[in-house]
């Protein structure tokens, strides 16, 4: 330790009378020292206030700076240096550096920036504000057959990518041109998963995921798959996951996923389409997902129901009623829904039968297919009578539906029922349905469907009893008193927030109520003409308009 004391002293001498070979010798016994024991010597360093010397070293000038990078980076490795190193002004020297063509330069220089900047984002930050990201993309294109110097701009580039302010440097680089150069040579599993770990957070940046597409990026995904498929080793599993799952994310841009559609023509859309009858769960998956992403336009879906997509997606549900796979059922589920939007579609899925293989997972425990189940069942039944009629007169669906609309732990789930069990109304306007409901135990989930916070649901809730109170009211008097419906209308009638079509509905309710003895004394009771005739005044004409009409209503039965 005697002589790491002369060491630095001498270094603080001699780094002021400008003697470079003592420098050197100096700077040798301090490498030497933090092999030994880095802690005690970095502590050292720090004591004897070394480190605001060494910017002056790490001019692009000095042959010392390879060496002073190398402390730097060793230094660096102790978090409790990293706060000092950026004090002693080390960061704008060391990233003057990276213009250097010396590899060594780079190299250590690379590894200073990495471990001074490990695991904090505000200095990765400002790393980026000085323009870092352009120099290194540069670096990996002149020096990718050094690599070591390859490696650490993985590296810098997998930490960087994570940061959000990051994308919008990346997306104006080479970037994705290079890895996908880069990703071309390599051979071995390890590097590739370090490209991977580098593409897989740029390629959440839409700019930069047509830049991979057109760069080949989904070619050497499809090879991956190709040589992976079939594979049993762990590496073989792992990297077809990861370059299937990162299929996935390039579609999710829709310039991207139309790019690669090609009007359904394209060779890549095709091999995609040849992974959902795999017997490979993780292809079956990828498979699912990617129909979800191209049918997100109703071109796409109109094409991909015309050309017997849904028959694969049926057969590979029914593949996975008894084998289970949750994620499989969750992204196939998935893909009918978005298939189902567009309306010339909903009666040709109809005839194939989906709803009746979606219904076999109405038994389902798990919420996210609950969900997904629900939702493509709502947009099967949008404007089909006849399905919406079949489907809300099947007690065990509507008790299912009943039962799922109480799981508190669920939003989603409780959301989408609610949503199910007004649009089977809705969409069949049928005494019979109607009956089902009221019998089911559904009509209180609808009152208080009615005072979601999103007004689409209260909207449908109101439509949905409205059509209750107008086709069977005797049948559902009951459930509307023990619900409390009429205190809920006149909280929607009363509060200024509601929007329009909800005060319009509440009114068209409030009439259609007073039909029913004991819902017209609570009408009475609760002073509506005071509400509504204020409604008069309303901006909405079709709102002032419905006010009067339920003005003269009340007036005339009270």
């Amino acid at each position: 330790m005697d002589n790491l004391s002369d060491a630095l002293a001498k270094l603080k001498l001699a780094s002021t009378d400008g003697a470079s070979d003592s420098v050197e010798s100096c700077l040798d016994c301090l490498l030497k020292a933090l092999v030994n024991n880095n802690t005690e010597t970095s502590l050292k360093i720090q004591e004897m206030g070394v480190l605001p010397l060494l910017p002056t070293l790490l001019s692009p000038q000095s042959s010392c700076s390879p060496k002073v990078a190398n402390i730097v980076a060793e230094v660096a490795k102790n978090e409790f240096m990293r706060s000092s190193c950026v004090e002693a002004g080390l960061i704008p020297p060391l990233i003057q550096l990276l213009n250097s063509s010396d590899q060594e330069v780079l190299l250590q220089t690379g590894r200073a920036l990495g471990n001074i900047c490990y695991d904090s984002h505000s200095l990765q930050g400002q790393l980026i504000s000085m323009g870092v990201i352009p120099t290194l993309v540069k670096l990996l294109g002149i020096h990718s057959h050094n690599a070591a110097l390859t490696e650490m701009c993985l590296i810098a580039f997998g930490n960087l990518a994570e940061l959000e302010s990051s994308k919008e440097q990346f997306a104006s680089t080479n970037i994705a041109e290079e890895l996908v150069r880069l990703f071309q040579k390599q051979a071995e599993h390890e590097k590739k998963e370090m490209i991977f770990e580098v593409l897989a957070p740029l390629a959440e940046n839409d700019v930069i995921k047509l830049q991979m597409v057109e760069a080949g990026l989904v070619e050497c995904l499809l090879e991956v798959v190709a040589q992976t498929v079939d594979g049993e080793r762990e590496e073989d599993v792992a990297q077809l996951k990861t370059a299937s799952d990162l299929m996935v994310l390039l579609l999710l841009g829709d310039e991207s996923m139309q790019k690669l559609f090609e009007g359904g023509k394209g060779s890549v859309f095709q091999r995609v389409l040849s992974w959902i009858p795999s017997h490979n769960h993780q292809l079956q998956l990828a498979g699912a997902l990617a129909i979800a992403n191209f049918a997100r336009n109703d071109g796409n879906c109109i094409h991909m129901v015309d050309t017997g997509i849904v028959q694969k997606l049926l057969e590979l549900l029914d593949r996975h009623v008894d084998e289970g796979n949750v994620t499989v059922q969750h992204a196939a589920l998935s893909a009918l829904r978005n298939l189902a939007i567009p309306v010339v579609n909903k009666s040709k899925m109809l005839s194939a039968g989906v709803a009746d293989v979606v219904l076999k997972f109405s038994q389902s425990e798990m919420p996210p297919v609950q969900f997904k189940l629900l939702g493509t069942l709502r947009m099967l039944i949008d404007t089909q009578v006849e399905a919406a009629d079949q489907l809300g007169t099947n007690e065990k669906l509507v008790e299912r539906l009943v039962e799922w609309c109480e799981a508190k732990d669920h939003a989603g789930v409780m959301g989408e029922s609610n949503r199910l069990l007004s649009a089977l109304i809705r969409h069949s306007k049928s005494k019979e349905v109607i009956r089902t409901v009221i019998q089911g135990g559904g009509v209180k989930h609808l009152v208080t469907m009615a005072t979601s916070e999103h007004m689409i649901m209260q909207n449908e809730a109101l439509v949905a009893l409205g059509l209750i109170a107008a086709l069977d009211l005797v049948a559902a008097e009951k459930d509307f008193v023990a619900a409390n419906l009429v205190a809920v209308l006149h909280k929607l009638l009363s509060d200024e927030r509601s929007a329009p079509e909800i005060k319009y509905n509440s009114m068209i309710l409030i009439c259609a109520v007073m039909g029913s003895e004991p819902l017209h004394k609570e009408v009475q009771s609760r002073a509506f003409i005071d509400v509504v005739s204020k409604l008069r005044a309303h901006e909405n004409k079709t709102v002032s308009h419905q006010a009067s009409l339920t003005e003269q209503r009340l007036t005339a039965q009270s």
